[in-house]
């Protein structure tokens, strides 16, 4: 087969990774294409993602960069046209929810290239988010769905998509964490920043709603109380780091606020974490196969399924909140479980098979 994977973001790197691997080993006489949108741009969102993962090196690079909504939409679905109608794969597999998925599908609908969507079938059923609108339509368009979690399934049938389209094949995030469990635990990041394990917040905050406005003021100053019970590391995305620096008032002390880390040095500080705050879809899932206690500073979750295990925990888009954050830690009201179904580390597989068996059909 000539398959065409498309990544963008962060987040793409860590889904993609075992699933180009996976059909790499099941079809090595095939031809294997790696777009990178390039949406994500600089080394610490993205190269060291590639370097980490073992993600082959991309066949094409977009460098679409940042930009509006409607820019990086364009960018891509202008860019991405010519590549496509120069390789004709048989599929192309695009992941998660960025403005680079929902662009690559378009694309391909239109040049009547059957798409296969990554994480299928999540819903938050909050339209105002951006994300929400490019999960459907990628959905919508997407001729293999791939789901993670049960309730993806009912929420395909209830937009009229056919069964036969969907497969539950389980989270291929958790792969990469399954993959690289034996570098990242005792890896002990946390020492470079002066922290134990087991003591401190791990936070990151990266969502439009929550950063291009005054509530991550407020956050940041709720964030400088916890400080005082409890060490609070903030790893800072570019968006947010380029949001404080427009604040007119100092930074407050006590806060450790440092720049992005490489995925093996995330991961480690996760794993090593008292818990977390986050504003992420994917690190609640993470949190979640790791077993750390997570507190989601959203109205709403796609990933219900982390509340349903016990170990999110969702505060509302309320900055006040997160002086409970130390409370709940203390009362138990998120902890262990155990992981949801097919989070084994064997999604990719499972994935790759109907992929082959398609072709083959």
């Amino acid at each position: 087969m000539k398959l065409l994977h498309v990544v963008g973001t962060r987040p793409n790197f860590v889904k993609m990774a075992p699933v180009i691997a996976a059909l790499r080993a099941v079809d090595p006489g095939g031809r294997h294409v790696l777009v990178h949108t390039g949406q994500h741009y600089d080394r610490m969102m993205s190269g060291i993602f590639l370097e980490e993962l073992g993600v082959p090196e991309p066949d094409h690079m977009l460098g679409v960069g940042s930009g509006s909504h409607a820019q990086q939409l364009g960018g891509v679905l202008e860019a991405i046209a010519p590549v496509l109608t120069g390789e004709r794969p048989d599929l192309v597999i695009v992941p998660g929810d960025v403005n680079s998925t929902l662009a690559a599908a378009l694309a391909c609908a239109h040049l009547r290239i059957p798409v296969a969507h990554v994480e299928a079938g999540l819903r938050s059923f909050d339209r105002t988010m951006p994300e929400e609108v490019n999960r459907v339509l990628t959905d919508q368009v997407s001729e293999l769905l791939f789901t993670h979690s049960p309730e993806a399934a009912a929420n395909l049938a209830a937009e009229g998509i056919r069964g036969d389209r969907v497969h539950q094949v389980g989270n291929t995030m958790i792969d990469s964490l399954v993959a690289l469990e034996g570098r990242f635990r005792g890896r002990g990041a946390c020492a470079g920043h002066g922290l134990d394990p087991g003591t401190y917040l791990l936070v990151t905050l990266h969502r439009p709603a929550l950063v291009d406005g005054p509530m991550l003021g407020a956050a940041i100053d709720a964030l400088a109380a916890v400080s005082e019970s409890m060490p609070v590391l903030f790893p800072v995305h570019p968006r947010t780091r380029a949001a404080l620096d427009e604040r007119a008032s100092a930074l407050p002390e006590g806060l450790l606020l440092v720049d992005p880390v490489g995925y093996l040095d995330f991961l480690s500080l996760e794993a090593d974490a008292r818990a977390v705050l986050t504003d992420s879809g994917g690190i609640q899932e993470e949190t979640t196969y790791l077993g750390v206690p997570c507190f989601t500073l959203r109205d709403n979750t796609e990933r219900p399924i982390t509340v349903e295990q016990g170990t999110n925990v969702l505060l509302g888009l309320d900055p006040a909140r997160i002086a409970e954050v130390p409370g709940l830690i203390a009362g138990g009201h998120a902890g262990p479980a155990e992981p949801p179904p097919l989070w084994d580390g064997r999604a990719a597989e499972r994935l790759a098979a109907i992929v082959i068996g398609r072709d083959r059909a």
